[in-house]
Parts: C-alpha cells; sequence; structure tokens
C-alpha cells in the first residue's frame, strides 16, 4: 500500500501544464490557470482563453484564493495512503459485475454518493478506482437503457465525483455504440437524466482532450432539439438552465453553431430572456452572439416578435451590467444591415437603454460600443430617409 500513488484531482491542475496548481489565477472567462503558464500564453501574443478559445476583452488576473486553500487543505489531508483501498475495491466489483442485482448495484451507488461527499479530503480512493469511468461505463452500455432508475442515480453520482475525476474518461463517447446510447437516453430519458447529461456536454466542452467529442455533439440534430426542448419547459427551472448552460457550451466551437441555429436555438434563447429576470440571461445573450456568426440568424432575430425586444433588454439592466457588450455587439451586426431590424430597434427603446448605458457605471469598452451602435442607427437612419424620398 505504500506505493501508492497521490492522485492529483483534475479540479486542482492547471489545463495548460495539467501539473499542480501553485499559484492559481482566473482569467475574466472564468477559467483558472496556473499564473505562469496563463503568463507565458498570453506572452507569447495569445489572445484567447486557452480552454474556451473566447477572445479576451479584460487580460487581468484574479487570484483564486478559494482554489488554492482547498489545494493545501488536500496536500494535508493526503500525507498518508487511504486505508480503505480494500472496502472501495469490492464496492467497484459489485458495480463492474454483471452477477450483480439492479438493487444491489442501486445500494452501492448509495454508498458512493454518501462517500463522495467528503472529497476530495477523504475517500479519495473513489478517484484512484476511477470510479468516475466505471459509471459512464456503466450508464452508457447497451444494458443500462432498461433501467432508467439506475441510469438517473448513476449521472446523479458520477456529477458529484466529475470535478475530481479525469474529463479525459468522457472520451469513451467517441465509441459509437456508447454515443449511440447518449442519445437515446437525452431523447427518451426524463427530466432529471436530461439535465444531468447538459452537465457532461458542459464539461466536454471545457476540456481540451474532448473539445473534438464537443464538436460531435453539436453535429447531432437529437442533441440539438433536445436541448431546445429543455428551454421550453418553463415549469422546470433546473432544467430550463442546464439547457442554456449545454447551449453555450456546445456554441464555443463555431462549426457548431450552423446546426444549433436550424434547430431552433436562437428562438428558444430569445424565449428565454423574453420572460421576466433570468439569472444566465449574459450567457444567454452570449450565445445568441456567437450564433450570429450563421447569416441566416439575423434574420430569425429580426422577424421573431420579440426578437430584437429581447435584445434590446439586454442593453442595459438596472441591476447588472452582464451581458450588456453581447446585446450591443448583437444589434450592431443585425443593424448595419436590416432595415427591419434598426427600426424594430428603436421602437423597442434601443435609443433609450444606450443612453441610460452611458450614463451608468458600465466600462469603457462596452461605452465605446454603445456610441458605435448610437452612430450607425443615426446615419442609417438618416440614409433610410433619404431612400424613402
Amino acid at each position: 500500500m505504500k506505493g501508492v500513488e497521490m492522485v492529483i484531482p483534475p479540479l486542482f491542475k492547471c489545463p495548460i501544464s495539467l501539473d499542480l496548481f501553485k499559484d492559481p489565477v482566473t482569467l475574466c472567462t472564468g477559467q483558472t490557470y496556473d499564473r505562469p503558464c496563463i503568463q507565458k500564453w498570453l506572452e507569447s501574443g495569445n489572445l484567447t482563453c486557452p480552454v474556451t478559445m473566447q477572445k479576451l476583452h479584460d487580460s487581468s488576473m484574479v487570484p483564486n484564493h478559494t482554489l488554492r486553500h482547498l489545494i493545501d487543505d488536500w496536500l494535508r489531508s493526503n500525507t498518508r495512503v487511504d486505508t480503505k483501498m480494500i472496502s472501495f475495491d469490492s464496492i467497484k466489483k459489485i458495480c463492474e459485475s454483471d452477477e450483480s442485482t439492479l438493487e444491489n448495484k442501486i445500494q452501492v451507488l448509495e454508498k458512493v454518493d454518501y462517500l463522495s461527499q467528503e472529497l476530495p479530503f477523504k475517500n479519495s480512493c473513489l478517484i484512484k478506482l476511477d470510479f468516475f469511468g466505471l459509471l459512464l461505463e456503466q450508464v452508457f452500455s447497451n444494458n443500462a437503457q432498461g433501467s432508467l432508475r439506475f441510469v438517473e442515480k448513476s449521472l446523479f453520482v458520477a456529477l458529484k465525483l466529475m470535478p475530481f475525476s479525469d474529463l479525459k474518461s468522457l472520451n469513451i463517447l467517441k465509441q459509437e455504440s456508447k454515443y449511440e446510447v447518449f442519445l437515446v437516453l437525452f431523447e427518451k430519458g426524463n427530466i432529471c437524466i436530461k439535465k444531468s447529461l447538459c452537465f457532461f456536454v458542459g464539461a466536454i466542452s471545457s476540456c481540451l482532450q474532448t473539445r473534438p467529442l464537443c464538436e460531435k455533439l453539436g453535429k447531432s440534430v437529437v442533441l440539438s432539439r433536445q436541448i431546445v426542448y429543455l428551454i421550453q419547459q418553463k415549469s422546470d427551472h433546473e432544467a430550463v438552465e442546464a439547457g442554456v448552460r449545454a447551449l453555450s457550451s456546445l456554441s464555443l466551437i463555431e462549426r457548431n453553431c450552423k446546426n444549433l441555429a436550424i434547430e431552433g436555438a436562437v428562438e428558444g434563447l430569445i424565449e428565454y430572456l423574453i420572460n421576466a429576470e433570468r439569472s444566465l440571461a449574459p450567457m444567454a445573450m452570449s450565445t445568441i452572439e456567437k450564433l450570429l456568426v450563421v447569416e441566416s440568424v439575423k434574420d430569425v432575430i429580426a422577424n421573431h416578435a420579440f426578437g430584437i425586444k429581447a435584445i434590446v433588454k439586454m442593453v442595459f439592466r438596472v441591476s447588472e451590467h452582464d451581458g450588456s457588450e453581447c446585446a450591443i455587439n448583437s444589434l450592431l451586426i443585425i443593424c448595419s444591415g436590416s432595415k427591419n431590424g434598426r427600426e424594430k430597434a428603436i421602437v423597442d427603446g434601443v435609443l433609450t437603454q444606450l443612453l441610460l448605458l452611458l450614463q451608468s457605471q458600465s466600462n469603457g469598452k462596452t461605452k465605446t460600443k454603445a456610441r458605435m451602435l448610437l452612430k450607425l442607427l443615426r446615419s442609417m437612419w438618416n440614409e433610410d430617409l433619404n431612400t424613402a424620398i
């Protein structure tokens, strides 16, 4: 037992070096890196986030003290080897065995669920023995489809293990048989299963080693339709937000955007934005901006009864300014080539929203974009009048 290596939870690894964080810092995209690694990346002339590939509108780095404290606590608690290896190994065998009954497996899942609550400070053998990979293998096997109860519980437990596990295990979905089961579960599973699978979509998009899989998922008509379906479930707030997060994740790859647009992602996000104040409104707005790389999306928004209105509302919100820049960028794209879009924006109060934004504490870059939009609307308005005369 003395030879067992300490397994570093992926949450504690820099996504660039894949080594344990020494000085974790967070970028404006929300991604955390080791300071020397991200400094080298930026000094090489890169202007994007290495994981999400989003453009960095602000290159400042904020020390992640919370993560550093968690790593320090984890290092202290792992100075000796976990003595429960044998019991963990027996639990794993029950999960893997074809002879184990469904009830036995579910009882084991309950135990793993309980043990996972103390990660990463205790029960690290759950990670060393790759229970995350084991659960993925079980869930996406053809046999699992017969018991949605087992699938639902397995996904729930896997999500608890995921922050501390190697996300490369998700590449199991590159296997065609596993991929087909994933899509079947997304199409025919209950709402809880669909919500859990949305979180896996997010994890797949966030890991460099699984990005090709994200592109494969983005090509799926079934997956796109089911995620849009989730956004339309007004009675289940968590399902709606899981769908918004999944769309946002898939849209990080530009090649995915056309399929998402075809399957109704834009309409779904507009519906989400117009329904009162939404906690993920900035994320939904950012996703719409990404989808505007597809030429047809401009017309979809301009011709939607509430498309322009939903975006105009995001230009200035009293409570927060997140999403303002994405909304203004989106209106710049739409209004520059659509008279209908310009007219709707003005009728829906974009001028008032822009003036309020310019008087607010919003950042300088967003205000510059606001002035650009005002100038565009003014010049195009005069041009439209001259054309009409």
